[in-house]
């Protein structure tokens, strides 16, 4: 796991920047770092409309025996080791570039002259974060940060701007870091009224987070209208796994922070207010319910996520008609989904258990227990799992299930893996091939 500094220091470095650069590293990116034999490549790619902006400094051909080549190299500062280095930028433009009949355009820019540890024992899909600063800090113009997928800074960031389930890189204003407008003026705006007319205590009453069940169909309901299905049958959605992780982890959560905007700073407000006194004083006298306050928002989004997952798998398994018993308890244990139910299980041990991970850690591991008692598919969508722990799986026989897009993406380690397959993959195969009798007829 890498090492980087910690959100406020970051943040203060992003409010410094004029613009960003952040990139979800793919193996290619990190693996030089760990070992020799996975090549010499010594940095990052950096993708042809980053680099065909403005963002980095001029190229220019620096050795005219090879005119193709175009470089620059500038100092780069690292505030995780408070380093200065100088790195180096390189554009291939042409392939067989002597062969005249074989050359063509090659758009490839190669980022190297990095400290090495930085980059070394990542997690699968962790961030590159560059910022370009507005004036010349620490010796450079420009400064980069490393953040292990699985921190806490990683968390922050992907919520901070937004970045989707198929987030593979981007440029970004830090002003985006800023909530828009409108949604926070009009809260503003109904909260001083409220406070203008006295009836602030009824403001805050009608301020409530929605139930998992009415944010995840209000998140299927946007997601059909957007893609124009009637539902979400996995016979007929081509990517049922991406569709889950995109109404999941993208539009189900836009919809929570909305109503969780409105809900906390309705409780900030009754606390800043209370008796109409001075709002400082409130503030020092009631840090420890603020503290509560913020620390309840934390874990309500944690656990909203595996809520969410469960809600739309569900809904995946009821279009398609396929039988399947919810929560059920058995031996002590309560998987998310058996398939068909608990008494198959039971009596011919041949039922499938489906369980979901919205993230995996070390917690899979209590599915080992459940071997005996029929086949194991967990489910997930996270993309930081590690090669070490999909091996360990499989000698497990549990098979992880996971959205199309990530079976192949270069940032996680998923393919190449047996026992990894897609959603698409166990609706086809291991439900309709193998188990025809879980589909009911129409």
């Amino acid at each position: 796991m890498g090492f980087h500094p910690e959100w406020n220091d970051i943040s203060t470095l992003i409010n410094q920047s004029e613009s960003l650069f952040i990139k979800k590293l793919s193996r290619n990116d990190t693996s030089w770092a760990d070992s020799p034999k996975n090549g010499h490549q010594n940095g990052f790619f950096i993708p042809r409309p980053v680099a065909e902006s403005d963002f980095f400094p001029k190229l220019k051909n620096s050795n005219p025996e090879k005119p193709h080549i175009y470089d620059v190299e500038y100092p780069t500062f690292w505030p995780a080791s408070g380093e200065i280095k100088t790195s180096t930028i390189k554009y291939f433009s042409m392939r067989n570039p002597t062969n005249k009949e074989k050359a063509k355009p090659r758009y490839e820019w190669q980022h190297t002259g990095m400290p090495k540890e930085q980059f070394q024992a990542l997690s699968p899909a962790s961030l590159l974060v560059i910022g370009k600063l507005k004036q010349v800090r620490f010796g450079s113009s420009y400064w980069f940060i490393v953040v292990d997928s699985v921190s806490e800074e990683a968390e922050i960031i992907e919520t901070a701007f937004e970045l989707g389930a198929d987030f593979h890189y981007g440029l970004f204003d830090p002003a985006s870091l800023v909530e828009p407008a409108s949604e926070t003026d009009q809260l503003i705006a109904e909260l001083s009224q409220a406070i203008k007319d006295g009836t602030l205590e009824q403001f805050i009453k009608k301020q409530t987070l929605p139930s998992p069940e009415t944010l995840a169909g209000k998140a299927q309901g946007k997601w059909l209208n957007e893609n124009g299905f009637c539902d979400m049958n996995p016979y007929s959605v081509s990517r049922p796994g991406d569709a889950v992780m995109r109404i999941s982890r993208d539009i189900e959560y836009s919809i929570y922070k909305q109503a969780e905007l409105r809900f906390r700073a309705a409780q900030v407000a009754r606390i800043l207010l209370h008796g109409g006194g001075d709002p400082v004083g409130n503030l020092v006298r009631a840090f420890s319910e603020l503290d509560s306050i913020f620390l309840s928002a934390a874990q309500t989004r944690k656990s909203r996520a595996g809520l969410s997952f469960e809600h739309h798998v569900a809904r995946l398994f009821k279009d398609g008609r396929i039988r399947h018993e919810a929560q059920a308890v058995f031996g002590g244990r309560r998987p998310d989904f058996v398939l068909p139910d608990v008494k198959e299980l039971n009596m011919k041990g041949d039922a499938v258990i489906v369980s979901l991970k919205t993230t995996l850690r070390e917690r899979w591991k209590q599915l080992a227990l459940e071997k005996p008692l029929g086949a194991i598919f967990l489910a997930t969508v996270d993309d930081r799992v590690s090669g070490e722990a999909i091996d360990e799986m499989g000698r497990n026989s549990i098979s992880l299930v996971v959205p199309e897009s990530l079976k192949k993406a270069k940032e996680s380690a998923y393919d190449g893996f047996d026992n990894v397959i897609t959603f698409r993959q166990f609706f086809d195969n291991e439900v309709r091939l193998k188990r025809p009798s879980l589909i009911l007829p129409l």
